[in-house]
């Protein structure tokens, strides 16, 4: 399952979404974000459904690859939406099963909960896929240069953003390798009691923690090395270009706000 978490990781592509400035993409996970909470009816979701899946289409990634990624994320989608069924008592009610009542508000309620976690996960996926993590560090830094007249280290919090999402495959690809070596060893992750998979959990973190310090302390030995002193007075070989496709993302985007504007109820 760890080899199939697809955040943080990068696929080379030449897609529409892979040529698109970084700053271009950046914006658009942050507003979608937002706009994504003015959905609160069916017609309203299934628009965001459109947009997201025009979003993966166009990025040419293998279909199989996306879904096998958010593998790992659909039993926390499942269980928001059973506890928003079983948890929520509005509208009218559909089932009664003793001690456990369904409501029409608890499904409806359930369905958009999901879907909108669903909508977010996918399209912060796509920004990493398509995106290299050096591209998202000169987009970070581009976006937020301004804050540098108030002293705010800009260059080391985009550096520190990007080294974040690079580690996230490495230290799950680390986590792989320590579960396999304490399975050959007789630990129990997937079957027996919870009680046991719960303590077998614990000699897992041990070598993980020292694992990750580790690799960050040789990350911090290679940049002394290289004579690496923070952004100050730094260029960088990247320049990032706006273009037409990037103007053309954001007429997108602002017409699927005013499009879930007008349709919200």
């Amino acid at each position: 399952m760890m080899q199939n978490i697809i955040i943080g990781q990068y696929v080379p592509g030449q897609s529409f979404i892979h040529k698109l400035d970084p700053r271009a993409k950046l914006l658009t996970a942050f507003l979608f974000v937002i706009i994504v909470f003015l959905a609160n009816n069916w017609l309203t979701y299934a628009l965001l459904g459109a947009f997201t899946l025009i979003a993966v289409f166009v990025s040419r990634l293998p279909l199989r690859y996306i879904y096998n990624g958010l593998k790992p994320i659909l039993l926390v989608i499942i269980l928001t939406f059973l506890l928003h069924v079983f948890l929520t008592k509005e509208g009218p009610l559909l089932f009664d099963f003793g001690f456990l009542e369904v409501y029409e508000g608890g499904v409806k309620q359930g369905v958009f909960i999901s879907l909108r976690l669903l909508f977010l996960i996918m399209i912060t996926s796509l920004l990493t896929l398509t995106t290299t993590p050096i591209d998202i560090t000169v987009g970070i830094e581009s976006l937020l240069g301004p804050m540098k007249k108030i002293g705010l280290p800009v260059h080391e919090f985009a550096l520190m953003m990007s080294i974040a999402l690079r580690f996230i495959p490495t230290l799950l690809e680390e986590t792989e390798k320590i579960m396999k070596a304490q399975s050959a060893r007789g630990a129990q992750f997937s079957s027996g009691p919870i009680k046991e998979r719960l303590k077998s959990i614990v000699p897992l973190l041990v070598p993980l923690f020292v694992s990750a310090f580790k690799r960050a302390e040789d990350l911090a030995m290679a940049m002394e090395a290289r004579g690496y002193r923070g952004g100050e007075g730094r260029t960088s070989i990247r320049l990032l270009k706006w273009s037409g496709k990037d103007t053309t993302l954001f007429i997108i985007l602002l017409m699927l706000s005013v499009g879930l504007l007008l349709l919200r109820s």
